[in-house]
């Protein structure tokens, strides 16, 4: 062995015993078992340590910070009416008992979005862009199993590979958070609060949203008719979901994929979306989201 290489091998022994001992210690801190895996063959090492109550106290921080950045729809009744489709998505669930929330923005580009451990916000531009219920029900199920899959717990994960945040997160860990937690959600939400899932993860979003729209009572046909909503807009007009595609897979490989999943039955229209819709053309219109 060359004195270069020999000399390489043993950086990399030492790399290798660094990170066993910070997983140690973020263990001993956390006091219960965390999913831990290590890739160490190739030099690149990768921690998914984020437990259930950590991920929704880092959300509800992250969350806190969204309100104060984005304009909300304050509405009684549009918010009664889109949080109560919510409790019933919510309910119907599997996977951890989050406290799951349902926010809306008053953003008139089509979109939606998870932020870890349970808040789920919606644009209005979504909203007045379904054409019946279960449209809109699919957009909300979608997220909400982006959230039941663990997958924005995922993203924080990543986050706090890419920042270096093992030693902030190890101390949120083991003190039960406070301000750290709330630097950790600000570090993790620098990126941009629209977190962008793979597709794999997409794909799962979709066909667990659809699980759970059927199980809540609904058809989840609505979540395919959305997508090919959005597949029409984009042709005529693709600035219209430039945001949505901008965080979410094409529509046209989301329509391929659920029309495998999706099938009849269950409600798929209500006059109170409807009335809905109408009060929301009512309130002014929307704002356009601020460039970046």
């Amino acid at each position: 062995m060359h004195h270069e290489d020999h000399e390489g091998h043993e950086g990399h022994k030492q790399e290798k015993k660094s990170t066993l001992r910070v997983l140690r210690a973020l263990r001993g801190l956390c006091g219960r078992t965390l999913l831990v895996w290590v890739a160490l063959g190739s030099g690149v090492t990768a921690v998914s340590l984020i437990s259930v109550d950590q991920e929704i106290q880092v959300g509800r921080d992250a969350n806190a910070q969204v309100k104060k950045e984005t304009p909300e729809i304050a509405d009684a009744q549009v918010l009664s009416y889109v949080r109560g489709i919510g409790r019933q998505l919510a309910a119907h669930a599997g996977g951890p008992r989050y406290p799951y929330s349902y926010s809306i923005a008053n953003y008139k580009e089509i979109n939606a979005f998870a932020l870890p451990g349970g808040p789920v916000w919606i644009h209005r531009g979504a909203i007045e862009a379904a054409r019946n219920e279960s449209q809109l029900v699919g957009v909300l199920a979608h997220e909400t199993a982006h959230i039941a899959q663990r997958h924005a717990a995922d993203q924080l994960t990543k986050s706090v590979m890419a920042n270096g945040l093992l030693t902030l997160l190890g101390a949120v860990l083991g003190n039960g958070g406070g301000a750290r937690s709330a630097e950790v959600a600000a570090r993790f939400l620098a990126g941009g609060y629209m977190l962008k899932f793979n597709r794999d993860d997409e794909r799962e979003a979709d066909r667990v949203g659809a699980q759970i729209m059927r199980r809540a009572g609904w058809d989840n046909r609505g979540m395919l008719e959305f997508m090919q909503v959005l597949r029409e807009k984009q042709g005529r007009d693709s600035s219209a979901v430039e945001v949505f595609l901008s965080t979410h897979p094409a529509p046209a490989g989301r329509i391929a994929d659920l029309r495998s999943v999706v099938r009849a039955g269950g409600r798929r229209d209500s006059t109170r979306f409807h009335q809905i819709r109408e009060r929301l053309g009512r309130l002014g219109p929307a704002k356009p989201m601020p460039k970046a």
